[in-house]
């Protein structure tokens, strides 16, 4: 699916993970993009705020975020730190591949663990981050990367500390 040009998120809006990544399916207004920072500032800001900072109406910066949510522009989710939640192993795991490369990334995002699957230009087809609770599941789930169709070979680069993990990069 592709986003078409013309947006409802005023001139446009952008998916993160939608046609190539170095040319955004539609555009944002300086207005949606405003939007966008203030929520990865803090996702628990009020509408009141969103549209004074912008110069909105509540009511037309709820339906401006409602727009770039059902658009798929954005998400507003909460991030939490998986050791905190039980989850005391992550791993991003380099994958080659044959054949095609987007058959096999689109079968591991089907697993249960793998909270992210990019596919990539250099030694690995993709690489695929996974989160588990132990070192028991992470072996487990690397076995089932290993078994699937067109899977050559992987390589696991176990996480020993997370050093930094934000998503208010902006809208630049």
């Amino acid at each position: 699916m592709r986003i078409p040009r013309k947006s409802a998120c005023g001139e446009g809006g952008a998916h993160p993970t939608m046609g190539p990544m170095t040319e955004p399916s539609v555009r944002l207004d300086a207005t949606a993009k405003r939007i966008i920072e203030l929520l990865q500032e803090d996702g628990r800001i009020s509408y009141a705020a969103i549209a004074k900072a912008v110069g909105l109406s509540e009511a037309a910066a709820r339906a401006r975020v409602q727009k770039l949510l059902d658009s798929e522009v954005m998400q507003v989710v909460a991030v939490t730190d998986p050791t905190q939640v039980g989850f005391t192993r992550q791993a991003m795991i380099g994958v080659r591949t044959e054949g095609d490369p987007m058959k096999v990334g689109d079968r591991l995002a089907e697993v249960r663990e793998v909270d992210y699957v990019v596919t990539t230009a250099g030694s690995f087809d993709l690489l695929v981050e996974v989160v588990c609770e132990d070192d028991p599941h992470l072996l487990d789930v690397i076995r089932q990367i290993r078994e699937l169709d067109g899977v050559v070979s992987s390589e696991t680069f176990v996480y020993l500390k997370l050093n930094k993990q934000h998503y208010n990069w902006g809208t630049r």
